[in-house]
């Protein structure tokens, strides 16, 4: 008999109410953001669920990938949700207010399909967090019909079985290749009727779907990626500062170097490049639909992007004059250029950053990386001359070279002095203090370090002490990641279903967010890791290169033998070159209709675009509007409002003058900050342009680009001349009118004595409105800021 769900929605508004007031950034749990994509009216309800707090979730390009390509199929609706923070996860449980999806507001038990990307091994407890408090069963064997399916993807899922008893199916690759087809398969076959048993039967008959049961899957490639059609990630936009808060087109996936301890590397084979015109189009959309003034050209290794200059001198004449900066994340010492970072920082200064990752030549050469002492002397010394000022080092203890030649001693006795040593010589030759990162090393599944040692927790933290208390000592800046974080990792990273039990204990009693220092309870895990110490010696010993590993099922497309031959080559200090369209050293990867793509097209060369800029003493051209703030909004706070105004701005194509310096910024002023949960009827604000631009056209512009529970009021064009005193919103500030939830008498707070002011009868702020904002002299707000306007410049 066909099952029928009752679905039903969370409103965290009405449901929550003003408890979102006791959690920190309860702006992670409304929604409500520029460009939400699902809908309540679809054949087949879908989420995409990130296991860690919203600001990193909505900095991860697989999830915006996901998001976007599933909410453009036919009769498919997929929202967004992430693991909840402990005050929140606290609030739910009092509540009884099961997780939701942000978009919608759709319980996450009232799903066809939940969908995790893991893109970080100690986001399973998330993972565990999000299916307890969705009403959920931990454990996939315990669900019914009544249950969403649960599909997990993403690279951690290269060894799926320390997740195999709470997933009831892994999707092995890359999603473009394959899943989205899946998805439209499974939307015919519930319309047709089909149960859950008979959904996930067929979801699991997929050759890169991977289950316990089955036992093998073969990782889905996208040989297509260089050839799409552009596709930009863009929506939604945050309504707050996430972690990586700029738009990411991704130039390039895979990359043709194979540093033995990279998982990405090996995972993501082959290199595929976009075309320069692709890229420049997925570009744009961040700009012109997004609002992003910064763009990451992301890949692994973006310096190999083939034409990268013409790429980066396109962009900059382009959008230059709009002050839209560029990033390259993960250029390579031996591929990048100063030049070419002179051109990223056109518009904001970029870092200069070594991953140098372990400081002797023959070392590099074991892990197949060069990066010369020599080498980074040079560029340093030539970067100081044009103006840098420093730059950032990361490194790594604990790699599995202990036999590569040209050493004194053993690697593992001498790495954080050589490292050290490497520092501060740099330091001596180039008159410079840096900034340095230090991990430890964690070998992973698929790469030829799979088989290694894991350095144990003491042992690394001497290390870290060591080069930490030395190197500060020196002037420099030392950042050590905490080598408990990276035990707990490689623990997972390399478990199976006995770690999956592990895990499961560690969450029913307490840990959440591993992945934070400020959450991670290690004194659970400690414990648990007394109870069975020999499983966690044995996980931490090296692995016989005989016996099987837990993910041998899981297959990449390499030939069995080339981790053997890469090992081998990392003993001996032997360098593999980079893959070519003509490989010397073929891993298996490449066939017929799998192959390295490179973009054989330079960019073509584009006109510098200009933009008329205000003379220094000539007139200023502002706009003051009015806004409200209502809904989810009122959860956006200050600088969060300034942002996000800005982006629409760009969204609009709205002409604004920027500040100079360092880091330009929009001249965009608030009349005053509103502190989070308080509705407002007409705030003020004001921006300057650098021409005349009409306040009717400013309104209908902007309008359309911004985010739930906020409308525009009353505009009006200014024009200051030359010469003529600019004075700010905050200087003719007097003070503010307040009501009440009760809808009652009106309250008149002057500007400072807002902390005197008794917001209701018991002190809240839920359910209080700030009907206007009063400027000196005119009690008639919100018109009086139009009044003073109107009076000092018409």
């Amino acid at each position: 008999m066909k099952y029928t769900k009752h679905i039903q929605y969370i409103n965290p508004l009405t449901d929550l109410g003003e408890t979102l007031l006791e959690v920190e950034k309860p702006n992670r749990y409304i929604g409500g953001e520029y460009g939400c994509l699902a809908t309540r009216d679809a054949d087949l309800r879908l989420l995409i669920a990130f296991p860690d707090l919203y600001e990193i979730g909505m900095s991860n390009h697989a999830l915006r990938i996901l998001y976007n390509q599933l909410n453009q199929l036919e009769g498919v609706s997929c929202d967004r949700a992430f693991a909840p923070a402990p005050d929140f996860e606290q609030i739910l449980y009092r509540q009884g207010v099961p997780l939701y999806g942000l978009d919608t507001g759709i319980r996450l038990g009232d799903l066809d399909l939940l969908l995790f990307t893991l893109g970080y091994e100690l986001g399973i407890t998330g993972v565990l967090t999000m299916l307890d408090t969705a009403g959920i069963p931990l454990r996939a064997a315990a669900r019914t019909q009544a249950h969403p399916m649960v599909i997990m993807g993403g690279p951690c899922v290269s060894n799926p079985l320390p997740y195999a008893p709470f997933i009831d199916a892994f999707w092995i690759g890359e999603a473009e290749a394959g899943f989205f087809n899946l998805i439209q398969e499974v939307r015919v076959l519930k319309k047709n009727g089909q149960g859950r048993a008979a959904i996930l039967e067929h979801i699991c008959s997929h050759p890169a779907v991977w289950t316990q049961a089955k036992g093998r899957a073969t990782r889905a490639v996208d040989r297509d990626f260089p050839f799409r059609e552009p596709a930009a990630a863009v929506f939604p936009v945050p309504s707050m500062k996430v972690v990586q808060h700029h738009g990411a087109v991704e130039i390039m996936r895979g990359c043709p170097h194979g540093c033995r301890f990279c998982h990405a590397g090996y995972w993501y084979r082959p290199m595929r490049q976009k075309s320069a015109s692709t890229v420049h189009a997925e570009v744009a959309a961040w700009i012109t639909q997004g609002g992003y003034r910064e763009i990451s050209l992301t890949s692994l290794s973006s310096g190999d992007y083939q034409y990268l200059d013409t790429l980066v001198d396109a962009l900059n004449a382009e959008y230059r004059a709009q002050h839209v900066s560029f990033q390259l994340p993960s250029l390579r010492v031996s591929t990048f250029s100063l030049n070419l970072l002179e051109k990223i920082a056109a518009v904001r200064k970029s870092g200069l950053t070594f991953a140098v990752e372990t400081p002797v030549d023959a070392w590099q050469w074991g892990i197949n990386k060069e990066v010369s002492r020599d080498t980074v002397v040079a560029i340093v010394q030539e970067a100081k001359q044009r103006g840098w000022r420093g730059a950032k080092f990361y490194f790594m203890i604990g790699l599995p070279l202990g036999s590569a030649p040209g050493l004194s001693a053993d690697y593992e006795k001498h790495e954080e002095v050589e490292i050290v040593t490497f520092i501060q010589e740099i330091a001596r030759r180039t008159g410079m203090h840096f900034t340095i990162n230090v991990g430890t090393f964690v070998p992973k599944p698929h790469t030829p370090f799979q088989w290694a040692a894991q350095m144990d927790e003491a042992t690394a933290r001497t290390k870290l002490d060591y080069i930490q208390f030395t190197l500060k000592a020196g002037g420099h800046k030392v950042g050590i990641q905490n080598p408990f974080i990276s035990v707990l990792e490689g623990l997972i990273s390399r478990g199976d279903e006995r770690i999956g039990c592990l895990i499961e204990e560690a969450y029913t009693r307490g840990c959440r967010l591993d992945a934070w220092n400020e959450h991670v309870r290690q004194e659970i895990w400690r414990e648990l890791f007394e109870t069975r110490s020999e499983l966690i010696k044995e996980l931490q010993r090296p692995k016989p290169q005989e016996l099987p590993v837990p993910w041998q099922g899981i297959e990449l497309g390499m030939a069995s033998s080339h981790l053997n031959k890469e090992l081998v080559q990392s003993a001996s200090g032997t360098l593999t070159g980079a893959c070519k369209e003509t490989c010397t050293h073929p891993c298996g990867i490449c066939d017929r209709d799998t192959k390295v793509v490179k973009n054989t097209k330079p960019a073509d060369t584009i006109q510098a675009v200009t933009i008329p800029s205000k003379a220094k003493d000539g007139p200023t051209w502002r706009i003051l509007f009015a806004f409200t703030k209502q809904g989810t909004a009122i959860f956006h706070p200050h600088l969060a409002l300034v942002e996000l105004f800005s982006m629409a701005m760009t969204r609009a194509g709205i002409p604004v003058l920027y500040s100079q310096g360092f880091n330009p910024q929009p001249k965009l002023e608030i009349a005053a900050p509103l502190s989070i949960g308080i509705s407002a009827a007409a705030e003020i604000a004001a921006i300057d342009t650098p021409f005349f631009f009409s306040a009717e056209a400013f309104k209908k512009a902007l309008a359309p680009q911004l985010p739930q529970g906020i409308t525009l009021g009353k505009t009006m064009h200014i024009l200051i001349p030359g010469g003529v005193k600019k004075r700010s919103l905050a200087s003719l500030l007097w003070g503010y009118s307040y009501q009440g939830p009760q809808k009652g008498m009106i309250d008149y707070v002057k500007a400072g004595d807002e902390k005197k002011y008794r917001l209701s009868q018991d002190g809240a702020v839920w359910g209080l409105q700030r009907l206007g904002v009063w400027a000196k002299g005119h009690q008639d707000a919100p018109e009086s800021y139009f009044t003073v306007y109107r009076e000092h410049y018409c």
